[in-house]
């Protein structure tokens, strides 16, 4: 096929490394997002004659239009990117030609005495850490597969009675015979998740440290081992990589760039914070932080907060976990770049005078749900937005801005990379706030029926809420299958007062 020249030219500037190309439409949309080894060659594929191509790939190759790309440190590292902008922008094409391959997570339940290192598709809020999404979970596993003989650890969700053969191939540190203690496992664990992350640099200054002062202190063995997982890594590093952190160009992400221009900002929000509220009826209010850093999300910041202002007020709601976050018992989180409000004017006006009342200036902004229209304060909201700072959009759309009091209200085109990027933070903070609020609604429902019985504490209600699924149905069980999960001494002193109260 005959490559209009706009096209051709851009396919002579693809550079040799590894990245995330973007394919877009006449009206500069973008249709296709996908990730290369080389991009040079991965792009150039789909423009040359001689390759055959399915009904959808000629389809998505007549649309094209443009084309761009984020180059990125390894294939892995844009395995990563490529996720989350696909989640970003949501292109038609990735849907319409989309396979078997689904997002993975890696999870870790630090919080158990030996946590397994596990997959899965779906994270739950249950207080484990989850590193990703990885849209390839084949290069993931591969990954982890290398990154354990760096970091032994156990994948056992269920213990086995005698040491695995992992242990005995040195990837598993023996935590079924306890041959290493919670603390010392879990300190290894911890810098698994530090590489995840991407402090992969820093890591190996320390391990380099640790190794020669172990020399120093003639603890040669310790020396050894700490040489050997420096080595690893060494070995490692221009294989592996599972964050932006360190490596990802973010003057390269269009939204970033869009975002810097139109609110006046000095340097592109590194990390953006977005709040939401959720409640019914004023009932069991909640409010989510998370946070997109380098423009990707980034679940391992997010944060929850149970509201103690009662009834339906969201712009109190809103100012009171603005105040919280930013009071003194959270000095150690780091401050946002770029505050980002779900809702309109009166939810970014509680927001800033929270800002205000800690004595704080940060731009601060909001996005209104029905229009995705972006809500600026004129003199409050930290930024130095004005209507000057808008451009076209690609294909040729101008934006519109309009006067409102003190309030300008801009409305994007929704295929602006900026909205996109707003779009997916509001609604991941949207998401979170509703997964706390249903959490906790649920617990409110189905404890309820064992709450201010004498003899029944918090250990003994999650061990029969375990045991039967809710409080209600704990309290309709007999004496004999409440005795079989309690013990017979507290089922003969907790099973009458129960039926008493319940009756």
């Amino acid at each position: 096929m005959k490559k209009p020249s706009a096209i051709q030219e851009r396919l002579k500037r693809l550079p040799d490394g590894p990245g995330v190309y973007f394919f877009k439409s006449a009206s500069g949309e973008i249709i296709y997002v996908g990730k290369a080894a080389v991009l040079k060659n991965r792009v150039r594929q789909y423009f040359q004659a001689a390759r055959p191509h399915d009904l959808k790939t000629a389809a998505l190759v007549a649309e094209i239009a443009g084309i761009d790309w984020m180059t990125t440190e390894t294939e892995a590292d844009a395995l990563f990117v490529e996720g989350e902008q696909i989640r970003r922008y949501k292109p038609r094409y990735n849907i319409l030609l989309r396979d078997d391959k689904s997002q993975i997570y890696v999870r870790l339940p630090m919080r158990e005495a030996y946590p397994a290192l596990g997959f899965t598709r779906y994270p739950l809020d249950d207080g484990a850490r989850y590193f990703g999404p990885y849209q390839n979970g084949r290069a993931v596993r591969r990954a982890l597969q290398l990154l354990r003989r760096v970091f032994p650890y156990s994948t056992h969700q269920v213990m086995p009675g005698r040491l695995c053969l992992h242990y005995h191939l040195g990837l598993c540190p023996g935590v079924e015979a306890q041959k290493i203690s919670s603390s010392r496992y879990k300190a290894s664990l911890r810098k698994l998740m530090r590489y995840l992350q991407g402090e992969r640099s820093q890591l190996m200054r320390e391990l380099k440290a640790e190794m020669q002062a172990a020399a120093s202190a003639r603890r040669y063995e310790n020396a050894a081992k700490a040489r050997d997982k420096l080595r690893s890594l060494k070995q490692l590093q221009n294989q592996v990589v599972f964050s932006d952190q360190e490596f990802l160009d973010i003057s390269k992400d269009h939204a970033l760039a869009e975002l810097t221009r139109l609110l006046g900002l000095t340097a592109p929000p590194r990390r953006i914070e977005g709040y939401d509220i959720s409640h019914i009826q004023g009932s069991d209010n909640t409010a989510s932080m998370v946070v997109a850093t380098n423009g990707l999300i980034d679940k391992s910041q997010y944060r929850k907060f149970k509201l103690k202002i009662p009834g339906n007020d969201d712009f109190a709601h809103m100012k009171e976990v603005l105040t919280r976050r930013f009071g003194a018992g959270h000095g150690d989180w780091p401050l946002p770049d770029l505050i980002l409000i779900d809702g309109g004017k009166g939810q970014l006006g509680a927001a800033i005078e929270a800002l205000e009342g800690r004595h704080l200036s940060l731009p601060v902004i909001g996005l209104a749900k029905r229009s995705e229209q972006i809500i600026v304060h004129a003199s409050r909201s930290g930024v130095k937005f004005t209507p000057r700072n808008l451009k076209p959009a690609a294909g040729g759309e101008r934006p519109l801005v309009a006067k409102s009091g003190d309030f300008w209200l801009v409305n994007l085109p929704l295929s602006a990379h900026s909205v996109k990027l707003l779009q997916r933070v509001r609604d991941e903070s949207h998401r979170f706030a509703v997964s706390y609020h249903s959490s906790l609604r649920r617990v409110r429902q189905t404890a309820g029926a064992l709450d201010g019985v004498p003899g029944i504490g918090p250990a003994t209600k999650r061990r029969l809420i375990a045991a039967f699924g809710s409080g209600r149905a704990a309290a309709a069980a007999s004496y004999q299958q409440m005795a079989a999960v309690v013990g017979e001494a507290k089922a003969r002193r907790i099973f009458p007062r129960l039926h008493s109260q319940n009756p």
